[in-house]
């Protein structure tokens, strides 16, 4: 067993590694808070100032360049506001492979933290100094942050959680993506910070979760599985093991890791361009396309950017439409819980499959609801429980289950690599929907809902016929699952029975490998 052997007589007592500890735990909360949250909460915080930052940019405007912008203009802007954000998560999944690889999981989420605080303090000054381009800016900014951390975080705790506990841990991040939409929405009351003179600040509230993150996370050890296979550092494996699974049997996994590093002896980490080429792992490339596409256009994201004004659609008075909006926020968190806490019994595919043709339903509902709401008083009610239910199948598994299968499907060597692909991915259709939804909705009406219902269908079959159950398997098992459906065994078999391995990269029977 080699160097996992010296340290057998220490890393072997008698208890089992797969139960939930403390410091796994609090790591999981700890990364999720500081970065997670912040993703939901700048997705909902711009919805209840909109006219406020609207006001603020035509104000700006007639002041420095005496334009008075008619509300298209101010449409535009206020589009480009939010879809900014998109647009900096994008070039920040573009540098997660580089950046994991080289400061590692860890080490990326703690150097991410500077961007929070630039991002925070530009939105926070910008009102007094009348520049509504640092507005855009420090949107820009966050979401670099959160293009890093919304696949640095899935992948990091991935990597430390013993299988059992995988899809638990995967979905704590979702969770405080709920939390932090639902935060954004309750400060955003006008009893709060709702207020026009508020609204930078509540903009720049960003910066505290990060501070109390960038104090505490430092403290903990760098991902086992990093440790290992990329740095091949046995002792810190070993003491990053004994931190996260004080009194477990931790042999078992270090052998796994082990078998994961011997197969993966004759090859460097895979670049984007390599993960594409390689018909090793077409299918599961296929699928973190299908799914992070999906869960983008299923249409979540044009609720959580314009909730308001689809309440006031819906016929629901001006008054009322905050409290409404919180409401929401509140069941998302419900919701995201209820799949954190089911995942493990249900596996990944039911909370895949029964999330998006729940979603598929309610963006059919919406649409008759809001076509009969003139004949029919009562259909704006449905309406709004269409919105609730969109919103409470997402949070219960599309939300979470695409950055933890992402993590599930690929071996250390692919991995960063299939993080930044299903990362720009996922961006890019937030940035298509955040800034082509008022335009669509106004040209196509409710039968804009109509197209996610048809993209949430579409998920849900692929999922029923393409994706197998990874619950409680091993990455190396994973792998082996869909090499058939990579035609590796019947194209890689020599005649001896032995794999090409430095074709397949490690992909391939477990039997056969050795």
């Amino acid at each position: 067993m080699g160097a996992g052997g010296k340290e057998g007589g220490s890393i072997t007592p008698k208890s089992s590694p797969n139960h939930l500890t403390k410091p796994l735990l609090a790591v999981a909360f700890l990364a999720s808070f500081g970065s997670s949250m912040l993703y939901g909460f700048n997705l909902a915080v711009v919805n209840s100032p909109a006219q406020y930052i609207k006001n603020f940019y035509n104000e700006t405007l007639t002041e420095s360049y005496n334009l008075i912008p008619d509300e298209r203009l101010l449409t535009i802007l206020y589009s480009v506001t939010v879809s900014i954000f998109a647009i900096g998560g994008m070039t920040g999944a573009l540098l997660v492979g580089k950046l994991v690889t080289k400061f590692g999981r860890k080490g990326t989420l703690v150097r991410a933290t500077v961007l929070v605080f630039v991002g925070g303090a530009l939105m926070g000054f910008s009102r007094s100094c009348r520049m509504p381009a640092m507005v855009i800016l420090g949107r820009f900014i966050t979401g670099v942050h959160s293009g890093i951390c919304l696949s640095v975080v899935p992948m990091y705790l991935g990597e430390i959680a013993p299988k059992s506990l995988r899809g638990f841990l995967g979905l704590v991040p979702s969770i405080h993506i709920c939390l932090g939409v639902f935060i954004a929405q309750v400060l955003g009351l006008h009893e709060l910070l709702g207020k026009e003179e508020h609204w930078p600040l509540l903009l720049s509230l960003i910066v505290f979760p990060t501070m109390i993150q960038l104090m505490l996370l430092p403290w903990f050890p760098e991902s086992p599985r990093y440790l290992l296979i990329e740095k091949g550092n046995i002792h810190a494996t070993i003491e990053a093991l004994k931190w996260y699974r004080p009194k477990g049997n931790i042999q078992a996994e270090v052998d796994e890791m082990q078998e994961e590093q011997r197969s993966l002896s004759s090859i460097h980490t895979i670049s984007v361009w390599g993960l594409l080429r390689d018909r090793c792992v077409r299918w599961q490339v296929i699928t973190i396309m299908v799914l992070n596409i999906g869960m983008q256009l299923s249409g979540i994201d044009a609720i959580w950017f314009y909730t308001n004004d689809i309440f006031r659609d819906a016929g629901i008075p001006d008054l009322n439409i905050q409290y409404t909006t919180v409401g929401t926020g509140a069941i998302e968190v419900l919701s995201g819980m209820l799949g954190c806490f089911t995942i493990e019994r249900v596996g990944r595919r039911p909370l895949i499959i029964g999330g998006f043709l729940f979603m598929g339903i309610c963006c059919a509902g919406i649409t008759l609801s809001v076509l009969f709401q003139a004949q029919l008083a009562f259909m704006r009610y449905i309406s709004v429980g269409c919105v609730v239910g969109i919103i409470a199948g997402f949070c219960i598994g599309p939300a979470g289950v695409p950055f933890l299968i992402t993590a599930e499907l690929f071996k250390q060597s692919h991995r960063p690599a299939a993080y930044t692909v299903a990362g720009v991915l996922n961006w890019m259709s937030n940035f298509t929907i955040g800034f082509v939804f008022p335009f669509l909705e106004m040209t196509m009406g409710p039968y804009c809902y109509l197209i996610f219902c048809t993209i949430c269908l579409g998920v849900a079959l692929y999922t029923i016929f393409v994706i197998p159950e990874t619950k409680n398997k091993t990455f190396m098992e994973i792998s082996q699952m869909f090499a058939t459906k990579n035609n590796i065994l019947e194209e890689e078999l020599t005649s001896n029975g032995h794999l090409k391995m430095a074709e397949m990269n490690g992909y391939g029977t477990l039997g056969l490998h050795r």
